[in-house]
């Protein structure tokens, strides 16, 4: 049997058990949670797979800058066909088309904001990741081929060090990157963000160029892992107003950090607000939401 049978066998398999799930989930309203995290995974890996092959081409056709805006789109197609989820992007003034170069960030919640990515990605754009990706197999592999912005974390003292040669790669390539400053996911039930690292704002300020936060509502009522919730939905996201940093220093950091990030929690207040159409509590938060630099102050990509 070839490899094409058997891989038409298990597609075939696989979609068999996810409707199953779906079908289940009208009796059972938690197999809902399996059926949309099954298709999400195999979604995943098609517009994976598509992913290095696109990478591949247009590396040739020297148009790698647009490989994981490609992507991205893909998967933003893909799932709301299997999974029923996308994010509806409010960005009236066309930021996302205008910038570059850029540093786009956002706020991190779960796994999904992949999704987010693939419904807002901009042209010309690229995720950040660490140096010794490079390195690994497929994965590494595909970020090289598709224009990833590499950070030196691994010999850099402090987040400034760790974004000059990426600050220097963005002005060369006039390439944009998007990052999540927060540095990991807050996996929160109710609206509000973790503190900031530096690293995203450092690297704007050396680079030269604006920082563009994008903001999704908090989604817990579309996907809430603790509590097996995986529901089909649109959520909101909008495009804030770029923030200069020209003429910005490493001293301005600090500042520009702590007001970031307040006016994006504002909008996730109000964004989420609409999304579940009823009052939201803001939170009280302590401190200014800015981590201290240390030598592994820089934000996952």
């Amino acid at each position: 049997m070839s490899f094409t049978s058997y891989l038409s066998y298990f597609l075939a398999g696989y979609t068999g058990l996810v409707v199953a799930f779906y079908m289940l989930s009208a009796v059972v309203p938690k197999a809902a949670f399996v059926a949309r995290a099954l298709a999400a995974y195999i979604s995943l890996i098609i517009c994976a797979a598509y992913g290095v092959t696109a990478s591949v081409v247009l590396r040739i056709l020297g148009r790698e800058q647009i490989a994981q805006w490609t992507t991205a789109r893909a998967f933003k197609y893909v799932m709301a066909l299997t999974t029923g989820i996308t994010f509806e992007v409010e960005d009236p003034n066309k930021y996302l088309e205008t910038v570059r170069p850029a540093v786009f960030i956002g706020n991190h919640q779960t796994e999904l904001d992949v999704l987010m990515l693939g419904c807002m990605f901009p042209k010309y754009c690229s995720v950040t990741a660490k140096k010794n990706l490079k390195s690994i197999p497929f994965l590494g592999w595909f970020m090289s081929l598709s224009g990833t912005v590499f950070i030196d974390r691994k010999s850099s003292k402090n987040a400034r060090d760790a974004m000059s040669g990426a600050a220097e790669e963005i002005q060369r390539r006039r390439q944009s990157v998007y990052m999540f400053p927060e540095g990991t996911r807050s996996y929160a039930k109710e609206p509000g963000l973790l503190p900031f690292k530096k690293g995203a704002f450092h690297l704007a300020v050396q680079a030269g160029v604006p920082i563009v936060p994008v903001v999704a509502a908090n989604y817990s009522h579309i996907l809430h892992i603790k509590s097996l919730v995986f529901n089909g939905g649109k959520i909101p996201v909008k495009v804030l107003d770029p923030i200069p940093t020209a003429g910005l220093t490493a001293e301005d950091v600090d500042e520009l950090t702590r007001s970031t990030r307040e006016l994006m929690l504002q909008e996730i207040m109000s964004l989420t607000q609409k999304a579940r159409n009823q009052p939201i509590v803001v939170p009280v938060g302590s401190g200014n939401g800015v981590i201290k630099s240390s030598g592994r102050d820089t934000s996952k990509s």
